[in-house]
């Protein structure tokens, strides 16, 4: 089996709402995210020939994904005030609203899945919260 990794990282601000702790308040992580696709066999002919896939296009669309939550806040739907929100709008304040409560394992599942849509034999999906904490999420294979 062949492995390949492309990792890239971002910058944002969350907080984890209905949660009894630090993380409760607004805090930032530098987040890294890598994604493994995976193949049984190498591409045969062509210019892409002994390759799995072409690197350049997994870097170039684990980065697109990635640089989009970059320099933001980071919030689960419906968990601050509307007035809130438009406040720090008015103010200039980049504000993304996930679906999902933002922590590393909802993001390794959801960065797993945005990849595996575009196409990609997707292995794993892992995300750093930090350098020395993670999140992976791989599918099980079904017998």
């Amino acid at each position: 089996m062949y492995i390949l990794k492309a990792e890239h990282s971002f910058d944002s601000a969350h907080f984890l709402a209905n949660y009894k702790g630090k993380c409760s308040n607004i805090h930032g992580h530098r987040w890294r995210v890598e994604i493994e696709v995976q193949s049984e066999s190498l591409i045969n002919g062509g210019q892409l020939d002994g390759m799995v896939i072409d690197f350049g296009d997994l870097k170039k669309d684990v980065r697109e994904i990635v640089d989009y939550y970059d320099h933001a806040l980071i919030i689960q739907e419906n968990t601050m005030r509307k007035e809130t929100l438009q406040c720090l709008s008015q103010d200039g304040f980049r504000i993304l609203e996930v679906k999902f409560r933002p922590t590393a394992e909802n993001f390794s599942f959801f960065f797993f899945n945005y990849m595996k849509e575009k196409g990609y034999n997707v292995k794993r999906a892992t995300v750093y919260e930090t350098p020395t904490n993670s999140s992976t999420y791989e599918e099980c294979e079904v017998k």
